[in-house]
């Protein structure tokens, strides 16, 4: 019997190990985020066999005692939406990249605190005898909801190796070793990618003349005479309320009419500067609408507004905007103006409503008075007019693109969406 136990002590597993290492790290939220660099320190516990041999294949775990950050004091994190991978450098006696993966399994994280990310593991099958290191490397936090984004996070200085595997040829032992523990406590700078702008193609010409001509039959009705209208491109400043700030934002804006009998079909069209989208964006999730201010002989507003995203847009891809329809329908006879007002974006079940600071005449046509028409008052303004949910912001680009934000937390990882810009119903590039 005492033989016996002897031999199955001489081939049970060896020993595990665990050691923990610490590094400085820089972590790179999508390009949505608008949120200040982020700097922190990395902290991890690997856990591997003290001793194998070779032809073995040893698990691996990777434990985070700390991210690189805490959930920003943005929005809450529901449970089991967060997911990390990683790579974990395998080297001496030999070199591999050991993929690690952990399941998507959180608890709820509340705004403004400390990130939990499940452990991962990761196999390696050993190839050669001698000392292998295990040294952890870059990883990613994923954050599934509302919208699948991804925080990208790498050392930023030489890290220690956290265990070694002492690898012999045949089915021999001789003891493990651990390796370096933690090094100094790091700060993590990150910079924003920004995607890349390029003027947008101009606006189709419809044959009209430009936007201060006040072409238009006086009766409303016929069919003869001017029938298209093309505005001037006008730069219109906004000031955006959100849930994380204020926000300034100047954007190109042009208004364009096709008369139909007394009304007129309005298009708007905000102009130039288009961006690829940074995240995968849901169908049927993006909305945007405005208020048409009217003004010389007519009064009120006229509600314009487009369609949300009928296809998913794939991180990478040029996002798509439509025009901003709606019908004016004159309630006074002379010369109208038509300049734009409030703009509002519906985002992912949040709301961010855009006011001009100042606003400037885009389209001016000849009107004649119909029944229920607009003057009198501030009609058909159906976009909301307050900042509402948690995730959308606005800002702008170099190029003063207008840009409607969602908000991720992870490593600070953005929850919300992409940057959207307004653009004719073109494929943007």
């Amino acid at each position: 019997m005492l033989g016996g136990a002897g031999i199955l002590l001489g081939v049970a597993a060896a020993p595990a190990q665990a050691a923990e290492v610490s590094y400085k790290t820089e972590c790179v939220p999508p390009s949505i985020s608008g949120l200040p660099p982020v700097e922190g320190t990395t902290k991890v516990e690997i856990t591997a066999p003290a001793e194998a041999k070779v032809g073995d294949e040893v698990t691996i775990t990777w434990k985070f005692v700390q991210a690189a950050s805490k959930n920003p004091d943005v929005i809450d994190l529901e449970k089991d939406t967060v997911k990390p991978t990683g790579t974990l450098k395998a080297g001496g006696a030999q070199t591999a990249d050991i993929a690690m993966e952990g399941p998507r399994s959180n608890p709820a994280i509340p705004k403004n605190s400390d990130m939990k990310l499940s452990d991962m593991t990761g196999k390696l099958k050993l190839t050669a005898a001698g000392d292998v290191t295990l040294t952890p490397d870059a990883y990613n936090i994923n954050v599934s909801k509302p919208v699948s984004t991804d925080t990208k996070c790498t050392p930023k200085e030489t890290v220690q190796s956290a265990a070694t595997i002492k690898v012999t040829g045949s089915g021999g032992s001789s003891g493990g070793t651990t390796g370096g523990l933690p090094t100094g406590l790091p700060t993590l700078p990150t910079e924003l990618p920004t995607g890349s702008a390029t003027p947008s193609p101009s606006a189709s010409d419809t044959g009209g003349t430009g936007g201060s001509d006040t072409g238009g039959d006086s009766t409303g009705g016929d069919s003869g005479g001017q029938t298209d209208f093309t505005g001037k491109e006008v730069s219109i400043p906004y000031e955006c309320k959100t849930p994380i700030g204020d926000k300034s934002a100047t954007s190109p804006v042009q208004i364009n009419a096709k008369k139909n009998g007394g009304s007129f079909d309005l298009i708007v069209q905000f102009k130039k500067s288009v961006m690829d989208s940074p995240a995968d964006i849901p169908a049927d999730s993006v909305k945007p609408s405005m208020e048409v201010v009217l003004g010389g002989s007519d009064k009120g507003t006229v509600h314009v507004e487009g369609p949300t995203n009928a296809k998913e847009i794939k991180s990478g891809d040029p996002i798509e905007i439509p025009d901003l329809t709606g019908t004016y329908k004159p309630g006074a006879s002379g010369s109208s103006t038509l300049s734009p007002g409030v703009l509002t974006v519906q985002a992912l079940g949040t709301t961010t409503t855009c006011t001009p600071s100042k606003t400037e005449v885009s389209l001016t046509l000849d009107t004649t008075e119909q029944a229920s028409g607009a003057s009198g008052g501030g009609s058909s303004g159906s976009g909301d007019t307050s900042s509402s949910g948690g995730l959308a912001e606005t800002g702008s680009d170099s190029h003063g693109a207008l840009k409607a934000l969602g908000l991720v937390a992870g490593t600070v990882i953005l929850l919300g969406g992409a940057v959207f810009t307004f653009l004719p119903g073109r494929r943007l590039r």
